[in-house]
């Protein structure tokens, strides 16, 4: 089935957005632009909320940083930009810098795309255990011990997948092919923003 000519639904404008960023990026002779990407990473944020209060502080924290990249956006075109002048001011990985934020929204995006693999393994795979799963790959290395309890904790709220899939407009064949779609572009889109660190000498330890 054309999924693709079906209604749009969040994932499908999730899918394509990023697929665009992908294309983009996929000779190596583009730059980023900043506003593109943060309006592919804002509409990331429905799949957030529509993990409720589980995966809240990932949803609050999240949007905060896409929305510092927002306004930043303003004034530097590219992600290039962004690091550039935080290395020039000392301030890559001080609280509240662009290159700190743009650090935090990159695992925002690969803790999505390591839930959809997880989702994807198996339809016997529950929710919570997909969840939990993708959260200890991405994010709970970089998280404090208050924050992955309370995370931990927030797993039991989760949704069960038919309410997911039902708050995403989605059945589990169309949202397979979408989540599948998604994983393929923002791959090379995280590896985009590892590299603008790395070649500048920033670990990715933090």
């Amino acid at each position: 089935m054309a999924y693709e000519e079906m209604q749009a639904t969040p994932l499908s404008a999730i899918a394509e957005a990023f697929e665009y960023l992908a294309d983009t990026i996929e000779d190596g002779k583009d730059e980023l632009h900043l506003i593109a990407f943060c309006d592919a990473c804002a509409l990331v944020s429905v799949l957030f909320n529509s993990l409720g209060l589980a995966f809240k502080f990932a949803e609050l924290e999240y949007c905060a940083k896409v929305r510092g990249l927002v306004e930043a956006s303003k004034i530097y075109p590219t992600l290039h930009n962004v690091l550039d002048v935080d290395v020039q001011n000392g301030s890559v990985k001080c609280p509240g810098s662009l290159s700190r934020n743009l650090r935090r929204v990159r695992q925002g995006l690969d803790l999505i795309r390591a839930l959809f693999e997880q989702f994807l393994t198996t339809y016997d795979c529950s929710l919570r255990e997909a969840a939990s799963s993708a959260y200890r790959q991405t994010c709970a290395p970089y998280h404090s011990w208050a924050v992955r309890a309370a995370a931990a904790a927030g797993m039991y709220a989760l949704p069960s997948r038919d309410q997911l899939l039902t708050s995403l407009k989605e059945t589990d064949e169309s949202a397979e092919f979408r989540m599948k779609r998604y994983i393929k572009a923002v791959v090379p889109v995280i590896q985009y923003i590892d590299k603008l660190y790395l070649s500048r000498n920033i670990k990715l330890d933090w």
